[in-house]
């Protein structure tokens, strides 16, 4: 029987899991929670051999969460369940040590597979997360994150997210519009976005720039 450990912020989702995973006698729930500060003294102190794990969480965001985790408790096996896929998130997640990762829209059928596979000692991702990989492995600089940024392009990726125009930017910083424009060419072709409005979006969906 695997020691399990769920961290979901979602009450709804975590309760749900939790009644499903203490029917099932693979498994001994021996801890939940919504934080990932808690989360992390949870799987400290409990020391389980499995956890299921979001990748958005208050006061320790999943990402962190895990590298602390693994650095610690190097046995343990991760399954992320997430609403975000993003290729940046994907390639954080598998580079911190998960072992899956299925998405939300995946249902029960998939997530139920992919714990008892990473349980088990195997790899497993949803079909989203599947589709991802595809594409980071396709177009590599889609699933790299910022911490490739200069120190200038990640400002002036914040000031775009901001809504600053070029101009704006450009007095902000001290630089000329056109080494503004300049940047932001570069930020599009590393990041593998094609226009303004969806390097904002790609800003705003995936948190890119949050510590």
């Amino acid at each position: 029987m695997h020691r399990l450990v769920i961290i979901e912020d979602q009450t709804a989702i975590r309760e749900m899991l939790a009644e499903i995973l203490a029917l099932d006698k693979n498994y001994d729930l021996v801890g939940q929670c919504g934080d990932g500060q808690v989360g992390l003294m949870m799987c400290l102190e409990l020391k389980p051999d499995v956890v299921v794990l979001d990748a958005k969480l208050p006061s320790l965001n999943g990402v962190e969460l895990l590298r602390r985790l693994k650095r610690q408790l190097p046995s343990l096996r991760v399954l992320v369940f997430s609403a975000h896929e993003n290729p940046v998130l994907v390639r954080q997640m598998l580079e911190a040590g998960a072992h899956g990762f299925v998405e939300k829209t995946a249902g029960l059928t998939d997530f139920r597979k992919g714990l008892a596979t990473i349980a088990m000692g195997g790899t497993y991702f949803g079909p989203a997360v599947t589709g991802v990989l595809r594409t980071v492995v396709a177009n590599p600089e889609s699933g790299r994150s910022p911490d490739f940024l200069t120190e200038r392009e990640r400002e002036i990726l914040q000031l775009v997210a901001e809504g600053h125009s070029t101009k704006a930017i450009a007095a902000k910083l001290g630089i000329s519009a056109k080494t503004v424009d300049n940047h932001r060419t570069n930020l599009m072709r590393k990041l593998n976005i094609h226009d303004v409005a969806s390097l904002t979006r790609h800003v705003l969906e995936q948190g890119v720039l949050e510590d």
